[in-house]
């Protein structure tokens, strides 16, 4: 079992870590906004990216196991008045050897449990369509809203449609 923790900055170690997770999703097809092959230094600017965000406009969850990570999530709240009650799931990713072990779902039931406490009662996502991640989020109690063709590239640069889910909480 792996423990799950919400980081409020990232430290040095963290960006090594995170960009090889994320480098090695991106390897394995995940469309998570990246071209492959990832450069390390794309990796580590988006990850300073995501550390200067961290706080009340972003959150932040690593799965680890002792001193290697397995996994990571993002909640972004919805910062206008009338959208406070929702937030965007973001960047869930598993490390292709710990897949099928049920990193993403502890990594989803932290970041649902803390998102209810904090009062937000709607959660929204967007995965490639016919996706195993589609998958877990249906197996995760999430329900399927549409999708949009041709929306986004994979790793190797063809077009996909993207699905867009949604969770009341």
């Amino acid at each position: 079992m792996s423990t799950i923790r919400m980081t409020p900055a990232l430290a040095a170690r963290d960006y090594s870590r995170l960009s090889a997770l994320l480098a090695d999703c991106v390897t394995g097809g995940a469309s998570v906004g990246f071209l492959a092959p990832l450069p390390e230094a794309e990796a580590a600017a988006y990850w300073a990216q995501v550390d200067a965000l961290l706080g009340a406009g972003l959150q932040l969850w690593l799965a680890e196991e002792g001193e290697e990570l397995l996994g990571c999530v993002q909640l972004a709240p919805c910062q206008r008045g009338n959208g406070r009650h929702r937030a965007e799931v973001q960047k869930l990713l598993v490390h292709s050897a710990r897949r099928g072990r049920g990193v993403a779902r502890q990594l989803m039931a932290t970041l649902e449990d803390h998102a209810h406490k904090q009062g937000i009662r709607l959660l929204v996502l967007d995965t490639e369509a016919g996706s195993g991640a589609e998958d877990v989020y249906r197996k995760l109690g999430w329900s399927k809203s549409g999708e949009i063709p041709d929306y986004a590239a994979r790793p190797d640069g063809r077009l996909h449609p993207t699905a867009y889910y949604f969770k009341r909480l």
